[in-house]
């Protein structure tokens, strides 16, 4: 299966539907009432590029969110967390991007388990392995790679890197080398940053994750 396939599964089945059929179209999803990768409800969730988006509504919501919607989650978003009640929430908007093609970088880290007493705290709720760079005199840990394991086919990537390790090019390294594993394990890499996040941006650039157009969209989760 191509990676572009295995991104049509993915999105199929984190959103509930794909393509979209139209500049936005918002599908009442059941799986949005299960508990994400970590454990936690997402409950308005949508993914466009250039061919339109879809917008993925828990059922009870569905009707009221395409009443309100106008093709612009831009536009109609910020307005969608007050359909949902309580507890307060907020709208969200990210660059999307994904990769068949990792950047050719050497590896920088190794694979340890999540539950490694050394591996830092932020690591942890990842779950399976984490990517770890360490200092190779003493040891410290210097930055890492988690996985969102949202289904079978889709896998996005987080990463950190400790300030006094920063400039050093270990983000975009750990990234790809991570990227690598996710596409030998039959699954499409993913990775979201911020609009205005340049440095995350930078990464992702630099380790072979392109801005197509693509974003991502929706509310955030409740804790």
């Amino acid at each position: 299966m191509t990676p572009e396939r295995r991104l049509h599964e993915h999105l199929t089945r984190w959103l509930g539907a794909w393509p979209p059929g139209g500049p936005l179209d918002v599908v009442a999803h059941p799986g949005r009432a299960l508990p994400a990768w970590d454990g936690a409800i997402h409950p308005v969730l949508g993914v466009g590029g250039p061919g339109g988006g879809v917008l993925s509504v828990l059922p009870e919501h569905a009707e009221e969110v395409a009443k309100l919607h106008d093709d612009d989650p831009g536009g109609f978003g910020p307005r969608v967390p007050a359909l949902l009640g309580p507890p307060a929430r907020a709208w969200f908007t990210a660059v999307y991007r994904w990769t068949a093609r990792p950047a050719p970088l050497p590896d920088a880290g190794v694979w340890v388990p999540a539950t490694d007493p050394e591996v830092p705290e932020w690591l942890r709720p990842f779950g399976g392995e984490v990517l770890v760079a360490r200092d190779p005199r003493t040891g410290a840990h210097l930055a890492g790679v988690g996985v969102k394991r949202h289904d079978h086919h889709g896998r996005e990537l987080a990463v950190v890197t400790e300030p006094r390790a920063q400039g050093r090019g270990l983000a975009r390294r750990l990234v790809a080398q991570a990227a690598r594993r996710v596409l030998d394990e039959g699954a499409v890499p993913t990775y979201m940053h911020a609009p205005g996040n340049l440095a995350s941006a930078a990464v992702a650039a630099a380790a072979g994750f392109p801005d197509l157009g693509w974003t991502a969209f929706g509310v955030s989760a409740a804790r």
